[in-house]
């Protein structure tokens, strides 16, 4: 629902213009600007779009009564968040952030028809004159948390469970075993599919699917928290995604990737504020302070925290890079996919296409 707009939109229209004594409109009386959001999923205490909401509450706390942000929840890819963001943009909003992979065409084709808009497609690759795009390095996370996964599995089997085959999660995936691999040569993972990004039971399902197959540990690309709930559960071990989950699985919980939008999505009001916003294609990462490891749980050694944050550290100062090749990395059927002694491209990255050797089963 429209976080307030009634009330905005009437009490807009009861307001008298303040002048100064020139005769001009007074500082107090320019309109903030109107900030949208678009979400994905009903907004919850963990998860994606509690990440989104949390960067959204950042800039009202840093840009106060010069901004004025609006948020509509659980809106589907397609022609749903077409409608949204076109309504948006008709009402007066002058920025929109839409933080979904399918939420890209819908942003562009309302962008066509509102060029004085500006757009900020989230984990999109298409940009226009009035539409950037944003994205992180989740891999980055995905390979630490994977080290901690390594360390902390008895079975060597982890679990994850997957949205969407798109080269974002193959990413983590790959990441997360070649992290995991890295302590533990032994380790593998297995890997469900669910082809969507937020169904709750589908995700238990796969959890428990996966324990009952031998997992210890698992991990997931999805935008719930059922993952965790079903670990804590069965007694099993879990990575959180998106925000630190310990409320919600206080004992399975052994360290949490996070995602930290609060930063960026201030810069970019303030962009637009002073005139000085660009479209543009930000991939930030670590060392940029988008994506960071955090909240380890009770069962994870002191010396197991120490070594994760020390190869983070390593990562936000270049020194390892996750798909970096000390030996040469194989796909999961043999082939040669980094030669010994070379380092991913980001191009290679983001049209990855593989899982590593160590993940087991096939691209759907």
């Amino acid at each position: 629902m429209y976080k307030n707009l009634a009330a905005v939109i009437a009490a807009a229209c009861f307001i008298s213009p303040v002048f100064s004594q020139t005769g001009a409109p007074s500082k107090a009386a320019q309109e903030p600007l109107k900030i949208g959001f678009v979400y994905v999923t009903p907004l919850s205490d963990a998860g994606w779009v509690h990440q989104h909401d949390e960067g959204r509450k950042a800039v009202e706390a840093a840009l106060g009564d010069r901004v004025k942000t609006t948020y509509v929840e659980n809106v589907a890819e397609g022609p749903d968040s077409e409608r949204v963001i076109r309504d948006l943009a008709a009402t007066g909003h002058k920025l929109i952030f839409t933080p979904s992979f399918g939420y890209m065409e819908p942003t562009l084709k309302v962008a066509q028809e509102f060029p004085d808009v500006k757009f900020e497609s989230i984990t999109g690759y298409k940009t226009a004159p009035n539409v950037a795009v944003a994205n992180a390095r989740y891999y980055e996370g995905r390979y630490l948390a994977g080290i901690a996964a390594g360390r902390m599995t008895k079975t060597n089997v982890a679990g994850y469970v997957a949205g969407f085959p798109i080269p974002e999660v193959l990413q983590g995936i790959n990441a997360f075993a070649l992290g995991m691999r890295s302590v533990n040569p032994q380790a593998e993972v297995k890997v469900v599919w669910l082809n969507t990004w937020f169904d709750p039971t589908l995700e238990r399902d796969a959890a428990m699917t996966l324990f009952n197959q031998g997992v210890d540990v698992i991990a997931f690309h999805t935008a719930s928290s059922a993952v965790m709930v079903a670990a804590q559960e069965r007694g099993k071990l879990a990575v959180a995604y998106h925000s630190d989950m310990r409320k919600i699985a206080p004992d399975a919980q052994i360290v949490a990737v996070t995602h930290q939008w609060g930063k960026y999505y201030t810069q970019r009001a303030k962009a637009v504020l002073d005139g000085t916003w660009k479209s543009g294609n930000v991939w930030g990462g670590v060392k940029e302070g988008m994506i960071r490891v955090e909240g380890f749980g009770p069962k994870v050694p002191k010396a197991v925290q120490q070594e994760v944050l020390a190869r983070q550290k390593e990562i936000a100062s270049g020194k390892l890079h996750p798909f970096y090749a000390r030996q040469a990395v194989l796909d999961n059927q043999g082939k040669v996919v980094i030669a010994k002694g070379q380092t991913l491209s980001d191009a290679q990255i983001l049209k990855m296409n593989y899982l590593v050797q160590g993940v087991q089963g096939k691209l759907p």
